[in-house]
C-alpha cells in the first residue's frame, strides 16, 4: 500500500480517477489529505479559461526529490458542468501520470486510459468524422497512448468494420446472452456465476433452474416476436453451458428456436464449451443437430501443473483430444483461450502453449492477461499464487502478437480490466472472416444485449442516443429460481420504453 498525501480535499470522483492512475504504478494506493505516514506528496493546480482552455500542473515529492509536469488543452466549444468536470479530471490525470512515470521510470503504454473499452473511444472519434491521423494525434497527445497501442486500436477497428459493415446502425437489432451457471469446478481466478454442478444436481437446483430458463426463453421470445425484433447474435455462456446433459441442451435449443423470431436471419450462435471435461460426443451431436458450429474449447494453459493450481480438473491431453473430437464432429469455428501470467508460468511455459496452439490452428485465439478480480479465490489468497512480474508478462504479450501474425490471425476485439497484470489487455484474434460478431457488439456497446438466465446482464442501449441502462439477473441459482418471473417483467418494461412498444 502506497500512501500519497495530497494538498487539499478534492471531489470524490476526482480522487477515484487519481487513485486509478496511482494504481497503475503501485499494487495498491490511497490518497489522503493527512500527511501522517505518507510515502509521497502530490499537489495539483488547475485553471479554466474563457477560451474553453484547461491548464493543469502536478508536483510530486518523494524522498526529497521533486517531479513536475504542466499540461494545457484548448477545446473548440463550451462544456456543460458535467463535461467540464470530465475535462478537468482528464487533464489532472495527464499531469499525475507524467510525474509518476518520472518517479518510477515505468511508461504506461495505455496512458491515462483505465477503462474497459479503449476501442469505444476510437470509434467515437471516427464517428465524429476525424481522420486516422487526427485520431492518432489526439490519443497520443491528450490521452498519452503509445504509438503501438494506437496502431493496435486502429487495426481492431478496421477489422470490426469489415466483419460488421453496418456496425454504426446495428443498434436497431438486438443480441441475446443466455447464462448457464454451472461448471465442473470453479477456477481460482474466476468471478463469473459458476457453481459446481454435482452438488447443485443433488439438491435439485439444476432441474429447477432449467425449468425457469425455459419459461424465460419463451416469455422473452414472445416479446421479441410480438415486436418483430431482429436478432443479430446469440451467445450461450456461464458457467459452462456444456456442463448440463445432452438431452437438457437439446431441449433448451428447441425452446430457443421455437420461441425466437426469424431464426434464419440470426447471424451467429455461439456455445461456450470452455471446459474440455464437459465435452462429449453426445453433446457435440446435439450442437450439430441445431446447426451450431461455433464453440470454445479453452486450454488456458498447456501445463498440467498450472491447471491443477487454478482448479481445472482436466489434463492438457484432454484439451487436445476434445479439440479434435469437436473438429471431427463438424465444429467449424472453434475458439481457444490462453491466459498470460498464470501462477508459476513464465516465458518457457507460454511458449509451449503457443507451440501447442499452432498444431491445432483454432479459428480464433483469445489471449487474456491475468486479472486479480476482487472476489476470486486467487485474490483472496495472493500469497499462495506466485505470478510473473510486469516485464515478463509484457514479453509474453509481445510473443502472442508475433505468433498470431505469423499464423495469420488478426486482432478484432480488445478489453481491459482493473488489477490486470502489467496494465496490459485482453485481445481476441481470429483467422480473417471467423470473428465473433457477439464479442464485437458487446465490447463496443453498439446494441442492446438481452440477458436471459442466471447471472445474465442485460444492457439496454438506446438505438439513437446510445444511452445505456443495465439490469442484472441473480447470479445464484436459488435466487434466480425465486425471482426470474419478476425479472422477466422488469426487462419487458425496459424494452417497451426503449423501443416504444
Amino acid at each position: 500500500m502506497k500512501i500519497i498525501h495530497i494538498d487539499q480535499k478534492y471531489p470524490e470522483d476526482w480522487i477515484r480517477v487519481l487513485n486509478h492512475i496511482a494504481n497503475l504504478f503501485f499494487e495498491d494506493s490511497k490518497l489522503k489529505v493527512e500527511p501522517m505516514g505518507a510515502d509521497m506528496s502530490a499537489s495539483f493546480d488547475y485553471q479554466t479559461g474563457d477560451d474553453f482552455s484547461i491548464s493543469t500542473k502536478a508536483n510530486l515529492i518523494v524522498d526529497g526529490k521533486q517531479y513536475t509536469n504542466e499540461y494545457s488543452i484548448q477545446y473548440e466549444s463550451p462544456a456543460t458542468d458535467r463535461e467540464l468536470n470530465i475535462r478537468i479530471k482528464r487533464a489532472l490525470s495527464h499531469v499525475f501520470l507524467d510525474v509518476l512515470e518520472q518517479h518510477t521510470g515505468v511508461h504506461q503504454q495505455w496512458g491515462i486510459l483505465t477503462g474497459v473499452r479503449p476501442t469505444k473511444l476510437y470509434h467515437k472519434f471516427r464517428k465524429e468524422g476525424k481522420s486516422e491521423q487526427e485520431i492518432a494525434d489526439l490519443l497520443i497527445r491528450d490521452f498519452r497512448l503509445s504509438k503501438e497501442k494506437v496502431g493496435l486500436l486502429k487495426e481492431i477497428v478496421d477489422r470490426q468494420l469489415v466483419t460488421i459493415p453496418d456496425l454504426d446502425s446495428i443498434g436497431q437489432e438486438i443480441s441475446v446472452y443466455i447464462g448457464i451457471p454451472f461448471c465442473p469446478t470453479k477456477c481460482a481466478y474466476c468471478t463469473f456465476p459458476a457453481y459446481a454442478i454435482g452438488s447443485n444436481r443433488k439438491q435439485g437446483r439444476v432441474t429447477t433452474f432449467l425449468d425457469g430458463l425455459h419459461i424465460e426463453l419463451r416469455e422473452m421470445g414472445k416479446w421479441l416476436k410480438d415486436n418483430d425484433m431482429k436478432i443479430t447474435s446469440i451467445y450461450w455462456g456461464g458457467g459452462t453451458p456444456t456442463s448440463i446433459e445432452a438431452d437438457e441442451m437439446d431441449a433448451l435449443y428447441q425452446t430457443m428456436y421455437e420461441s425466437f423470431p426469424n431464426p434464419e436471419t440470426i447471424r451467429e450462435v455461439t456455445v461456450e464449451a470452455g471446459r474440455p471435461d464437459t465435452i462429449t460426443p453426445e453433446k457435440l451431436e446435439v450442437l450439430k443437430k441445431w446447426g451450431i458450429d461455433r464453440i470454445s474449447v479453452n486450454p488456458q494453459s498447456y501445463t498440467d501443473e498450472t491447471l491443477k493450481a487454478i482448479g481445472r480438473h482436466h489434463t492438457v491431453q484432454e484439451t487436445i483430444d476434445k479439440f479434435w473430437l469437436a473438429r471431427e464432429s463438424g465444429m467449424n469455428n472453434i475458439n481457444m483461450d490462453l491466459i498470460i501470467g498464470l501462477p508459476n508460468e513464465g516465458i518457457e511455459e507460454f511458449q509451449h502453449s503457443l507451440e501447442e496452439s499452432a498444431k491445432m490452428q483454432p479459428e480464433s485465439l483469445t489471449v487474456h492477461t491475468l486479472s486479480f478480480k476482487r472476489a476470486s479465490e486467487m485474490t483472496r489468497n495472493k500469497d499462495k499464487y506466485k505470478v510473473a512480474d510486469r516485464d515478463t508478462v509484457a514479453e509474453m504479450m509481445a510473443m502472442a502478437q508475433i505468433w498470431t501474425k505469423e499464423n495469420d490471425y488478426v486482432p478484432y476485439y480488445l478489453y481491459r480490466q482493473k488489477n490486470i497484470l502489467g496494465n496490459l489487455e485482453n485481445v481476441g484474434y481470429s483467422k480473417a472472416g471467423e470473428e465473433s460478431i457477439y464479442n464485437i457488439v458487446i465490447m463496443e456497446e453498439v446494441q442492446t444485449i438481452l440477458g436471459i438466465g442466471c447471472g445474465a446482464s442485460s444492457k439496454f442501449v438506446h438505438p439513437e442516443t446510445g444511452r445505456i441502462t443495465q439490469f442484472h439477473n441473480p447470479k445464484d441459482p436459488a435466487a434466480y429460481i425465486m425471482t426470474f418471473e419478476e425479472a422477466i417483467g422488469k426487462k419487458i418494461e425496459f424494452l417497451n420504453e426503449l423501443y416504444k412498444a
